[in-house]
């Protein structure tokens, strides 16, 4: 350990000596990279959805290893091409501008969620369990759909312990709550808070996205009804009242004091997008405006306040742990050094090394085709990540938030939609997916297989897609 305190301190004096020129340094130029620069990137993404799946137990010890292998993976050829100092800028301007004040909040959410403890049991009917899902799905949007998940997953399978098919009922939980609920705000999914930084105002997703949220989480929501209601009047649905491992009780919450300490989150970064003091400093090169730093010191007094006053019995009966948080810290730090070049290469245009994933969007008159544009995200966040796919087409659309918000607003509408929504064609396309599986398996309840949940999703979701596209998109 002393070692190791060392080695850090030596690297924290090593950056503070090197700021002023840290400071001086440029961004990498797309232009000049190729396209061996984006294996990182891509490496990195095929072991995040690959490595559960066919190594769980090595990636389950080494998943920390694996991610700092491919961010050494880009980092060190990039020093031996343009120089310690200009590479280490553009990490530097990354992690602080970008990864800090993106896992801060993560963070902060995860842990006020997490000591909200929803006790009691209440008969999972099909309206019981709409509702339930309705109030997830709105829920997403203002703690997010990691928050939303937990929060409300553990209530909805001690409401349905009683049934024998419960399964669709976890799959549509993970369509609505983990996914498309989370689309009206910069707190509700990781895509649009990178969005968010990116400059795209607080309330343009609420603006804009509100007519192709309610569409879609409308629709899913009656299919829904329909499906769980034809399940519940089945003979033999339920189980006698005698083996109901949870009857019915009253609803109590623990962990109150969680709630205020959300309006608190909500305020911190709302204000963060309308206040502009025009005030900032330097930290190792990077300049940190003073509404932002305000921002991430105010999500971490609310992160200390939670845990020091959450019962302890909320955090309990939440079976909460930093383990899940931990991975996220450690698996994003790689996405956003490894995605450096890739988002240098997309701004290169014509000139960068990605030029034909430009033409695969753009029609002959290089004006983005936002049909294209839904799909590239949606098929892209179905497989791999849906914060840094979004990243990507944001960049690729030219990454200029003004104008994207303006004049090509229906490009960005079809990029967040694509991001957000298609997360849950899969269960690696977006991480609630996982933990939601895994905690309706630990409670019993057999989730369909990895190609068994794409079933699913694609005779489901895929001609809902289908119908936006007519309508928002063609």
């Amino acid at each position: 350990m002393k070692l190791k305190k060392i080695y850090i301190a030596s690297l924290m004096m090593a950056l503070i000596g090197l700021s002023p020129a840290l400071a001086q340094a440029h961004e990498l130029n797309g232009a000049h990279l190729t396209v061996f620069f984006a294996v990182p990137f891509i490496g990195l993404l095929l072991s995040i959805a690959l490595m559960p799946l066919l190594l769980p137990g090595f990636w389950h010890h080494h998943f920390g290893k694996v991610a700092a292998g491919w961010g050494a993976a880009f980092l060190l050829p990039c020093i031996m091409q343009f120089g310690f100092a200009p590479a280490l800028s553009t990490v530097t301007h990354t992690l602080f501008g970008e990864y800090l004040p993106f896992i801060i909040l993560i963070s902060t959410l995860f842990v006020v969620a997490g000591g909200i403890c929803v006790r009691g049991n209440l008969h999972g009917t099909p309206e019981l369990n709409t509702g339930l899902l309705a109030l997830g799905t709105l829920l997403a949007s203002v703690m997010g759909t990691t928050g939303a998940a937990m929060l409300l997953v553990r209530p909805l399978i001690r409401a349905n312990d009683n049934r024998q098919h419960v399964q669709h009922v976890m799959v549509f939980f993970i369509f609505l709550v983990a996914n498309a609920g989370g689309a009206l705000t910069p707190l509700g999914d990781p895509p649009l808070f990178l969005g968010f930084l990116q400059g795209v105002d607080f309330l343009w997703t609420l603006k804009n996205l509100s007519v192709h949220t309610l569409l879609l989480c409308s629709s899913l929501l009656v299919i829904f009804y329909l499906l769980d209601r034809y399940y519940f009047h089945r003979r033999e649905e339920e189980l006698p009242t005698d083996l109901d491992p949870t009857p019915d009780s009253a609803i109590r919450i623990e962990g109150k004091l969680n709630f205020g300490l959300l309006a608190l989150v909500v305020g911190l970064v709302l204000m963060s997008g309308v206040w502009k003091p025009g005030f900032s400093f330097t930290v190792l090169g990077v300049a940190l405006e003073l509404q932002n730093v305000v921002r991430d010191i105010g999500l971490l007094l609310v992160l200390l306040i939670s845990l020091k006053l959450t019962p302890v019995s909320a955090h309990l009966g939440n079976e909460f742990s930093w383990g899940p948080i931990a991975e996220v810290a450690k698996l994003f730090a790689a996405i956003f050094v490894t995605i450096i070049p890739v988002i240098a290469m997309l701004k290169a245009g014509e000139a960068g090394a990605f030029s034909g994933v430009i033409h695969a969007v753009s029609d002959a008159q290089g004006q983005p085709v936002n049909l294209m544009y839904f799909w590239a995200s949606g098929l892209l966040s179905s497989f791999l990540d849906n914060a840094p796919t979004y990243l990507v087409f944001f960049n690729t659309a030219g990454g200029d938030p003004v104008l994207l918000m303006g004049k090509l607003a229906g490009t960005l509408a079809a990029i967040s939609c694509g991001s957000v929504f298609m997360g849950a064609m899969t269960y690696i396309g977006n991480a609630p997916n996982m933990m939601v599986k895994s905690i309706a398996e630990q409670r019993g309840i057999v989730m369909p297989s990895f190609f068994g949940y794409m079933v699913w999703s694609c005779c489901i979701l895929l001609p809902l897609f289908a119908l936006m596209s007519l309508i928002f998109f063609k």
